[in-house]
């Protein structure tokens, strides 16, 4: 269940019985010719599927996360570590003051990856009762990229792998060929200027689109492994 589609007695109610929860993290950046908001949108989407069969409730996603490399292309939002480790801690202080126990951060963006180190930081505190926090970046697990696999081994930032019916921006053509693509390595080393210089339109390689179906198969892969996460993937208590 979506939090935004529940009151207070809701989830006071759900948590006479569970303990579990979902935060989707995101990003507000440039995707090249989708929306700005792809990564809290996935991120969200992909929750709020998973979730629903289970009844566990989702939090509104964290639309802003850390992309300091693309700040020169105009809508694109970034976060300081400093200050994103603390919106976390705040996140998370709050869930587990309410009576959550078991916290799944779903992750809809490369760069917010490397919080994972505050993640293990915050578990391992001293606690009356212990927590669990799963932080999972979906697009990039392994059920879901060997889906993605099957269709092209070119899985880059703006291409093919983020281009969704939703999020596609209305209006907006879309190219029918592919993007040079950059070394992964150069990549993590570019300036924001470098970076819209290398990359004009925002993709950093490989095919623009798919069709549909094959989306679906890549969609349907990561809610799949999202949901079995949630099912199965806490430790025994």
């Amino acid at each position: 269940m979506r939090v935004f589609d529940s009151n207070w007695m809701t989830v006071a109610s759900y948590l006479e019985h569970d303990d579990r929860v979902v935060l989707p993290v995101g990003s507000t950046e440039q995707h090249g010719y989708l929306s700005l908001g792809t990564d809290a949108l996935l991120a969200e989407r992909v929750s709020v599927e998973a979730a629903e069969p289970l009844g566990i409730p989702v939090l509104p996603v964290v639309p802003f996360g850390m992309a300091p490399y693309f700040t020169r292309y105009p809508g694109s939002m970034s976060l300081r570590m400093s200050t994103y480790v603390e919106v976390l801690r705040d996140l998370l202080d709050c869930l587990y003051g309410q009576g959550f126990r078991r916290i799944a951060v779903v992750n809809g963006h490369g760069g917010n990856t490397p919080v994972t180190g505050f993640v293990r930081e915050w578990i391992c505190q001293p606690r009356e009762e212990p927590a669990q926090v799963l932080f999972h970046s979906w697009y990039n697990a392994p059920r879901t990229a060997a889906a993605a696999s099957l269709f092209d081994a070119d899985q880059y930032h703006g291409s093919w792998l983020e281009n969704f019916p939703w999020t596609r921006v209305a209006g907006a053509e879309i190219p029918a060929g592919s993007a040079p693509v950059l070394p992964r390595d150069l990549v993590n080393t570019l300036t924001p200027e470098e970076m819209k210089e290398l990359a004009p339109d925002g993709s950093l390689g490989g095919a623009y689109q798919r069709s549909d179906e094959d989306m679906q198969v890549v969609w349907d892969a990561g809610v799949e492994e999202v949901r079995d996460l949630l099912e199965k993937g806490w430790r025994a208590q």
